[in-house]
């Protein structure tokens, strides 16, 4: 454990952690990069340009600082992290390469400010942190691979059938290449893939919800092909698997893994709101409502931009006329002329209150956009905080007012 004078070091650079956290961190990962390029085999290309994986660790390292004296409040979100690096691969032997660059990129942005002092702190502050992380870690590699139908690192499974469901989504039903089970998982969790289309240098490892629920002799995921736009390239794994991945062909994934999960041992009822390609662990958690506990009520609202943007629509009408504890509701940001929704625009608070229970337990998946809009309705509707529940795909960000899960 830190002594005191430590933990007052390191509560003295929150300050500037605030206002320099998110410089340390991107210069962080270019010199982790060009000292260890090995490790771009594991790291979301995309996510480090767009700038999202630095303020998501910047966030961490400001929240690790502020609760260096009880580092269990920032329990939860460790695990959540421990779960994205089990399924990544993130090994034991990565931390002393992420301290010893992590440490270096404080001292090159804070200069003569980064005393001997502050940075022997932080160097015993990380191999806790590091500590806690590893330990975690330890233990979920050992459940992944123990459980029935289980495994460890990279297993080969086979695209059994590949299935359009809008002009953007596609989903790729999966069985394992030896023919043996596959472990059982939670609604709401995914599975990561690893593929190296033949013109990128590096492996590329991508998280996609489960969006089935579980029970099946397979895994199906359904992948959005993210297209160009602006200044945004397209999707290098997304566009692969749409235009080059076909049935009979070969794919590497880690046992499932992920925290935001549908809790099955309340009666309560459940809504559940989804932008865009959120719906993936959205039907997973519906579909698993429906079938296994039918006397509770759930709500499923679906927000697209318009109908050839929908995936799943039948389905979801099928299951609407299939189960009486069962109500769903479409909204259309801009329907065609001949679509029909149950409200055009976006989902607001009013149209809401008209519709579900403000005691139920809200999930919801989509756009960063679509989720802040959601967060603030309910948080101005009063839902408590314990009954929010949401993911981000991708590394964690922030909702108005509220951490995330």
């Amino acid at each position: 454990m830190l002594d005191s004078k430590m933990i007052e070091i390191i509560k003295s650079t929150v300050p500037v952690l605030e206002i320099h956290g998110q410089t340390i961190t991107t210069t962080f990962y270019q010199a982790m990069f060009k000292n260890h390029p090995e490790l771009l085999n594991i790291f979301n290309h995309a996510n480090q340009r767009q700038g999202k994986q630095p303020t998501a660790l910047a966030n961490a390292v400001y929240a690790a600082a502020v609760h260096i004296d009880r580092l269990e409040e920032i329990l939860p979100v460790v695990k959540g992290i421990a779960q994205k690096h089990r399924a990544l691969g993130i090994r034991p032997e990565h931390y002393p390469i992420v301290g010893e660059n992590l440490l270096a990129a404080i001292k090159t942005v804070l200069g003569d400010a980064a005393t001997d002092d502050i940075l022997e702190a932080w160097g015993q502050a990380y191999g806790i942190i590091a500590d806690v992380f590893i330990s975690v870690e330890a233990q979920m590699y050992n459940e992944a691979a123990q459980q029935k139908g289980g495994w460890d690192g990279f297993r080969r499974f086979v695209v059994d059938r590949k299935v359009k469901e809008s002009e953007v989504i596609t989903s790729f039903y999966l069985k394992p290449e030896d023919g043996n089970e596959i472990a059982s998982y939670q609604p709401g969790q995914y599975i990561t893939i690893r593929v190296k289309p033949e013109n990128q240098e590096f492996t590329h490892l991508r998280h996609y919800s489960l969006s089935t629920a579980p029970g099946h002799a397979y895994y199906r995921i359904s992948v959005k092909r993210e297209d160009a736009i602006l200044n945004q390239p397209a999707g290098i794994v997304s566009s692969y698997l749409h235009n080059e991945i076909g049935e009979g062909d070969i794919l590497e994934l880690t046992a499932p893994a992920g925290d935001f999960t549908l809790d099955q041992s309340k009666q309560t009822p459940v809504v559940l709101l989804s932008g865009g390609v959120g719906l993936t662990p959205m039907v997973s958690m519906l579909e698993t409502i429906v079938q296994n506990t039918p006397e509770r009520k759930v709500t499923y609202i679906h927000a697209a931009r318009n109908g050839s943007q929908h995936a799943m629509k039948e389905h979801i009408i099928e299951l609407t006329n299939q189960y009486s504890n069962l109500q769903s509701y479409l909204v259309y940001e801009s329907p065609e002329m001949d679509e029909s929704c149950d409200k055009s625009g976006y989902i607001d608070l009013p149209w809401l209150q008209t519709i579900v229970d403000p005691q139920a337990d809200f999930y919801f998946c989509g756009p960063v956009p679509f989720m802040r809009a959601i967060n603030q309705a309910l948080r101005e509707w009063g839902v408590p905080e314990e009954r929010i529940h949401f993911e981000f795909f991708g590394p964690a960000d922030t909702l108005e007012n509220t951490a995330s899960e």
